[in-house]
């Protein structure tokens, strides 16, 4: 693996690879740690941060994320798997702390105001769904910053999100972004194989 240190933000787009087959080899608390600050750094509508991240490492836990996640094995081989959730009834009951405190205190609560207003309006399942949208970017994030650090990820939507749910005892209201396995890679996976960007791409 190259040092985690020199990879740059490009070389770790360009090398990420889904992995399913993990060396049986911790993920060091410091650089798990690290991880998942930089992932916390993506950005989010109002600055709401409605991504909560449950970090599993018990073996007992992971076995049974695994038979929710219909017995897919990189579940178990991964020495760390990290379920990315939005929870955005958790974050309107801490508005305030989200907002910068070098801001005038004053547009602090009007901001606060607004988005108590704005998404009050909403059913819980609406707003939860918007949460997931915000989430979405931090996922990317985390797989950007595992990659950086040296460590491979591959990000999952095959599971029961009732029966994660109940393992980690979240209330109906969380959802799911994804169920990432991390570790060190214990194969190359595939290339990369997108289509052209004139597939992709439009120019307005």
């Amino acid at each position: 693996m190259q040092d985690a240190a020199a990879r740059s933000v490009q070389e770790a787009i360009e090398s990420r690879r889904s992995i399913r087959r993990f060396a049986p080899e911790p993920v060091r608390r410091e650089d798990l740690k690290e991880i998942l600050r930089l992932t916390s750094l993506a950005p989010s509508a109002f600055n709401l941060q409605p991504w909560r991240f449950h970090v599993v490492e018990d073996a007992e836990t992971k076995q049974k994320l695994r038979e929710a996640a219909f017995g897919q094995p990189q579940v178990t081989s991964a020495p760390v798997v990290i379920i990315v959730a939005s929870d955005m009834e958790d974050t309107l009951n801490h508005l305030e702390e989200t907002q910068h405190p070098g801001m005038p205190p004053e547009q602090r609560q009007r901001i606060v105001c607004s988005v108590r207003e704005t998404y009050g309006q909403m059913s819980v399942a609406e707003r939860g769904q918007w949460a997931l949208t915000q989430t979405n970017i931090a996922l990317g994030f985390l797989l950007l910053a595992a990659q950086g650090m040296g460590y491979a990820t591959v990000p999952m939507l095959g599971f029961d999100p009732a029966r994660v749910r109940e393992i980690l005892g979240l209330p109906e209201h969380v959802h799911f972004a994804a169920m990432v396995p991390m570790g060190r890679p214990a194969e190359e996976g595939y290339p990369h194989h997108r289509l052209r960007l004139e597939q992709i791409v439009k120019y307005h």
